[in-house]
């Protein structure tokens, strides 16, 4: 077997005209690259590039993949009614339902390209289309039939009230009358001590003026089991889930087994994670009032750091295995001087260590600011091996480590150094969704909606190209997005930073 020097990603296998992906090149990233690798090995050694119809092969594939689960595959007799959902518009207000949104949109020439991602060794263009959000001329339920419920799981996000109240108006536009809130995440369906909260848009008119969740969140819950006999008991019939990849994954496992029972029940996600790190995806609500605000914390510890002498700065954002915050907000602020993220492996101490070329900044510019993910760094930190209630590795505090670390080195070169250290996190996470997140949450309330009252169950909904889709749960949940280290806008924040590598 032997890399392309080109491009480390692209690997020939010992088997002639097929395509694997390398073993993780870092201790520091080595689980998420094993599931990244895990998934798409799978995939492409199953591809025979020597077969000359490898490519309508793909195509053929990729459809399947993304084709999304409807009612009329368990009823194949459920009645399709007149949409019951109006504007009053001359032009149309519906879509075709074979409509459809380009996933790739950049022709790839090389794999040598930047941020190239590649299907073979010549980047072979394929087309590959998913669904189309919005309402349908056809709906598969009557409103007047129809208990929805909305449940929020794992941590706050800014913009988690905005999706609530967009998708009970919608709601309510289609004519549907019984809307409830599950109490608290999945744990809701379980705990007798958790009524449901009747919903209207009376209740819900004013929510996005504020942070949080009206509905509350938690990690973890009950069984899947228990969660569709709670729905069966309570007649559910429309479930609206606003999570990450584990909440997602929670979802799809309530549509199999709705589909097991077969009882007619719509499961539709809303991706929830300020690190912004599900598949596909352009971006997750949350995402951009995250980086906007972070900008308070960095220039806090830029001017903290800028007057005091040998001041150096600390900033600790979200992103546990992702840095897509991190290096958003090092490119707005402007004053960053290292960006650490997981993606990117980075050595603390040594001649080309991040201490060492925080000593250069001192000396050349007085003061330095570093911003890290809290997902860098952990194979520097104590592994206990402990998880929270989602299931999630509990991570060691790299800012403070780092923090540490820099006290101690410029004390053993008998340098002076004022290290302040800021971790805005629970301040970040608890603000209201700003102007852009505000849109992007109503958009996707509505077109949730839209999706299910069209019939279509275990998907989730969510910007692709700055058109919104419908995928398939499984497509989303395969592994998290993360920052490409050979992408153009990786490089841009190094551009920004003019830090050196740190290995």
């Amino acid at each position: 077997m032997c890399i392309s020097p080109k491009n480390p990603l692209l690997v020939r296998s010992a088997r002639p005209g097929s395509l694997i992906l390398p073993k993780p090149r870092s201790p520091t990233n080595s689980v998420r690259f094993h599931r990244v690798a895990a998934v798409a090995a799978a995939r492409a050694t199953a591809i025979d590039l020597s077969d000359p119809e490898w490519k309508l092969k793909y195509q053929r594939d990729f459809e399947e993949r993304f084709s999304i689960p409807h009612i009329t595959d368990a009823f194949p007799d459920a009645e399709a009614i007149p949409s019951t959902f109006c504007v009053k518009m001359r032009s149309p207000t519906y879509i075709n339902t074979k409509d459809r949104v380009l996933l790739k949109v950049i022709n790839y020439s090389s794999p040598a390209s930047a941020g190239a991602v590649c299907i073979d060794p010549d980047c072979t263009w394929i087309e590959q289309w998913v669904q189309r959000a919005g309402p349908r001329e056809n709906i598969y339920f009557r409103p007047e039939d129809v208990k929805a419920a909305i449940v929020t799981c794992g941590g706050l996000c800014p913009g988690l009230n905005d999706v609530i109240r967009l998708i009970v108006i919608t709601l309510e536009i289609y004519g549907v009358k019984n809307i409830v809130g599950i109490p608290f995440g999945y744990r809701g369906f379980s705990d007798k001590n958790l009524p449901e909260i009747p919903l209207s848009r009376k209740v819900v008119q004013n929510i996005h003026l504020s942070g949080g969740s009206l509905l509350g969140v938690s990690r973890g819950g009950p069984t899947v089991t228990k969660i569709v006999d709670s729905m069966e008991e309570r007649g559910i019939n429309m479930l609206f889930v606003l999570g990450g990849n584990g909440t997602h994954a929670g979802a799809n496992a309530i549509h199999n087994e709705c589909v097991k029972r077969r009882m007619k029940v719509a499961v539709v996600g809303v991706p929830k994670t300020i690190d912004n790190d599900i598949l596909h995806m352009d971006k997750t609500f949350g995402f951009d009032t995250a980086v906007e605000e972070a900008q308070r914390a960095i220039n806090s510890a830029y001017i903290e750091a800028h007057s005091a002498y040998h001041g150096i700065g600390v900033v600790k954002l979200m992103g546990r295995s992702s840095g897509f915050i991190a290096m958003q907000a090092s490119l707005a602020s402007g004053q960053v001087d290292i960006c650490l993220i997981p993606e990117v492996p980075f050595n603390l101490h040594g001649p080309d260590g991040v201490l060492k070329h925080l000593n250069y900044l001192i000396e050349t510019k007085g003061s330095a600011v570093v911003c890290v993910a809290e997902g860098a760094g952990q194979s520097f930190l104590e592994n206990t091996n402990a998880k929270d209630a989602s299931g999630n590795k509990v991570l060691g505090d790299i800012g403070v480590h780092i923090q540490q670390e820099t006290k101690k080195y410029f004390k053993e070169i008998g340098v002076a150094a004022d290290v302040k250290y800021i971790d805005p996190t629970y301040m970040i996470r608890a603000v209201r969704a700003n102007a852009s997140d505000g849109i992007l949450c109503t958009v996707l309330g509505q077109n949730a909606v839209h999706g299910a009252f069209a019939g279509y169950s275990g998907i989730t909904v969510g910007i692709i190209n700055n058109h919104y889709a419908y995928l398939p749960i499984p497509e989303v949940i395969a592994y998290d997005k993360s920052v490409d280290p050979n992408s153009r806008m990786w490089h841009r924040c190094l551009t920004s930073t003019g830090q050196p590598d740190f290995l």
